[in-house]
């Protein structure tokens, strides 16, 4: 049977099996809840991609919706009965297909179109399924949830619309896929390594305005030298000092993937951390 768990102090317990379903495969898809401080739970599906859901006073945001195996919907109403606003990083499968249990969804404009290639699939009329109509955000803008906000800025790099989201009140920075420890950089609409070095020379203040990064396969914290040690492989990537680089396969065909060093005093949710880049 599948399950659905929830995760305090580091403890798991089993609480429903309502809410999760198998996939297309008939493979079992459990949905891990963890309790990270008051009010933000991490919600890990299936280990293949992670949500986050930030509750405030007033309104609670929820940060991705994940490949939709689970009804978030339903899950999120366990957790808060506030106003909820739903919200995608960026516009991968992995991180909106959860949309269809929403009436509407926060997007970057810009990642608009490469969701579209995603969600416009005659599959999902046939199952019933319907994507919410988005609504834009971007750099500036604020998420005000009574008593926590969270700040958004843009990170162009993994995708064209990469969105962070700072909650200053906590230190913490949502990141989806734009700063983790394994960034994909070979897909199509990936800018070069140059401009994306420029891209994190942007917004390298964020290193002193969060203690910790939360990104969108995470099972737990990662200290905030991710994104200064994620930098500095981008850089030698693109100065050229990739001759120990080793190739990298996947399924649009063979890469190349740069090992970058994480700083070894501080607290990371893993120590394999590489970035993915077509080779020039």
């Amino acid at each position: 049977m599948n399950c659905l768990h929830f995760i305090d102090e580091g403890k798991e317990i089993y609480v429903d099996s309502f809410f999760m379903k198998t996939d297309n495969e008939g493979m079992e898809k459990e949905l891990f809840i963890k309790q990270l401080r008051q009010g933000i739970y991490l919600l890990d599906e299936a280990h293949e991609s992670t949500g986050y859901l930030v509750i405030g006073k007033n309104k609670a945001c929820l940060i991705d919706t994940m490949n939709g195996y689970t009804n978030l919907k339903e899950v999120v109403s366990k957790l808060t009965d506030r106003e909820l606003l739903v919200v995608n990083t960026h516009g991968h499968p992995d991180h909106i297909f959860g949309n269809v249990f929403f009436d509407e969804v926060y997007m970057n404009p810009s990642d608009y179109e490469l969701a579209a290639t995603f969600t416009d699939n005659p599959e999902f009329n046939k199952a019933g399924l319907h994507f919410p109509p988005y609504k834009p955000i971007q750099e500036g803008d604020v998420l005000e949830l009574g008593g926590r906000n969270l700040e958004i800025y843009n990170l162009p790099g993994h995708t064209r619309g990469g969105i962070l989201l700072l909650l200053k009140e906590e230190r913490l920075l949502f990141t989806g896929d734009s700063i983790n420890h394994h960034l994909w950089m070979q897909l199509d609409g990936c800018p070069p390594m140059e401009e994306l070095v420029k891209n994190l020379d942007r917004i390298m203040f964020l290193e002193k305005e969060a203690d910790f990064i939360l990104h969108g396969h995470a099972r737990d914290f990662d200290d905030i030298s991710l994104l200064p040690c994620m930098r500095q492989g981008a850089l030698e990537i693109a100065q050229g000092k990739t001759g120990e680089d080793e190739d990298y396969h996947w399924f649009g065909g063979i890469g190349k993937q740069h090992h970058f060093k994480l700083n070894p005093d501080k607290h990371y949710s893993q120590l394999h951390s590489v970035i993915c880049y077509r080779p020039e």
